[in-house]
């Protein structure tokens, strides 16, 4: 008799590749609303496809829906997704895998008054962002704002922690 486990294994980082948080506010009815974007470079050891697909899996491991569905990540607990707001820096934690950021003050200031951020977290690899180089505004809005990278994202209200003293 053979039996098969059906608890899922980790994604490594050659599997997912370069995970990367792009962090900005934009105007909203009651104030400024701090965004997040999380993405695959696409530089998996497979590839851009198999980047994607592992960003998927690992999202759909924790119970994330793509495409648009909002998950407010207050009202579930046990879901295994963080964000660590702390000394100029902001850090998405999920199993096995974190991406982190130095956002701007003006999202630093939002994040503290709404004491949450809205994640977008697609699976759209975008190999032309890689960390550290700036990205024109325009390009930016391009592919955050592409219904391609929003209906292959999971879309999160996600509470911000900080470290306590």
């Amino acid at each position: 008799m053979t039996s098969t486990s059906s608890e899922t294994r980790p994604l490594g980082p050659a599997e997912l590749g370069t995970l990367v948080v792009m962090a900005w506010s934009g105007e909203a009815p009651d104030g400024d609303m701090p965004y997040l974007l999380a993405y695959p470079l696409g530089d998996a050891a497979a590839g851009p496809e198999a980047a994607s697909a592992a960003v998927a899996e690992l999202l759909g491991s924790v119970g994330l829906p793509l495409g648009g569905e909002l998950t407010d990540a207050a009202a579930r607990p046990s879901l295994p997704l963080s964000l660590l707001v702390e000394g100029g820096h902001a850090v998405v934690t999920l199993p096995g895998s974190n991406a982190q950021c130095t956002p701007p003050p003006e999202w630093l200031a939002a994040v503290a008054e709404r004491g949450y951020a809205y994640l977008v977290f697609t699976t759209r690899p975008w190999p032309e962002a890689e960390p550290g180089k700036p990205v024109d505004p325009e390009v930016f809005a391009a592919f955050a704002g592409a219904e391609e990278t929003l209906n292959a994202a999971a879309h999160v209200v996600l509470p911000a922690r900080r470290l306590r003293g």
